[in-house]
């Protein structure tokens, strides 16, 4: 048995822990935009930065939809706009299938693959963009085996013993 994870679960290992900064009660996301097996940029879905946040004073709904928050994939991508840093080329990993507006932003970013773990809403006119502009989808599994790989109690407990 192989000790090391792929390359995919590495990555979005680490968008999934990204998630777990998310400030949206609704649903926590992750992003990570990854360019020749380097990481260039990561986000989660949140308020803007500096201001209240939903899980603070909850969600800030029009039209069913959370007006407060700015999606994990905007955030990563803002991310590279702020610090100059070109998109062009890279590929997202993303906890969740991206919204139809993300997708339209991911694509205009030059993003070339998306990585995703879990179909959510899936839009069909999403999916229809992402074929034709021919951008890779590919949803990343995870077996039981590599579960156990990734257990950061198991991990974290095997550090703590190694430095007795």
């Amino acid at each position: 048995m192989d000790k090391r994870i792929d390359w995919d679960q590495y990555f979005m290992t680490q968008a999934t822990l990204l998630a777990l900064r998310s400030t949206c009660q609704r649903l926590s996301v992750g992003a990570l935009i990854v360019r020749d097996k380097r990481v260039i940029a990561g986000g989660y879905n949140g308020s803007v930065a500096g201001d209240v946040h939903c899980i603070d004073e909850g969600c800030y709904l029009v039209d069913g939809h959370c007006v407060r928050t700015i999606h994990a994939e905007m955030n990563a991508v803002l991310q590279c706009a702020k610090f100059g840093v070109a998109t062009e080329g890279a590929e997202v990993y993303v906890t969740d299938f991206p919204c139809l507006q993300c997708t339209k932003m991911l694509l205009q970013a030059g993003i070339v693959k998306i990585n995703y773990l879990r179909n959510y809403h899936n839009d069909k006119y999403a999916v229809e963009l992402l074929k034709r502009k021919k951008v890779d989808i590919k949803q990343i599994k995870f077996s039981s085996e590599d579960l156990k790989k990734i257990d950061l109690s198991a991990i974290i407990e095997n550090l703590s013993e190694d430095s007795k």
